[in-house]
């Protein structure tokens, strides 16, 4: 098996997403792999945009548009950067998490997708499906389900 020349990871800031940041990077430094970290994100109904930009005042642009996975990003790099990734692209695309992880695959080319396993064991992960059960479904090359949580 050649050696994956960019491996892609999927983040929404949480702990389980960050983990598969970590094994990502560990991976990404061993190979000599290009780094892409992933983000996507919704972006908030106008209705609840304004009420938040009432309630948060001179914060409010923290949660609009982009900015929240745009700070998921940079805390992913920055625990990529300590995992010893040294080539590092990120992007936040607007859409589904599936949707814009497999898309992002095959435009950029990557080899490996590495995604954690939250919600794999979980009721609404049975049922509605878990973006690393349907991630390993659509993905156009190989995906790595980091073992991040229990699975719930």
């Amino acid at each position: 098996m050649s050696a994956y020349r960019i491996i892609l990871v999927g983040t929404d800031g949480s702990d389980s997403s960050f983990g598969a940041v970590d094994r990502a990077a560990q991976l990404a430094a061993s190979t000599g792999a290009t780094l892409l970290l992933a983000s996507a994100y919704s972006p908030m109904p106008e209705r609840e945009r304004a009420s938040a930009a009432d309630r948060l005042g001179d914060l409010a642009y923290k949660v609009q548009g982009s900015t929240p996975a745009d700070d998921a990003l940079r805390a992913a790099r920055e625990r990529a950067v300590a995992a010893g990734a040294t080539d590092i692209d990120q992007v936040a695309v607007e859409g589904d998490a599936v949707d814009v992880i497999s898309k992002l695959a095959k435009d950029r080319g990557a080899g490996l997708v590495v995604i954690g396993n939250r919600g794999l064991n979980s009721l609404a992960g049975r049922l509605l499906g878990s973006v690393p059960a349907n991630l390993s479904h659509r993905s156009p090359c190989d995906v790595l389900i980091v073992h991040t949580t229990d699975g719930k």
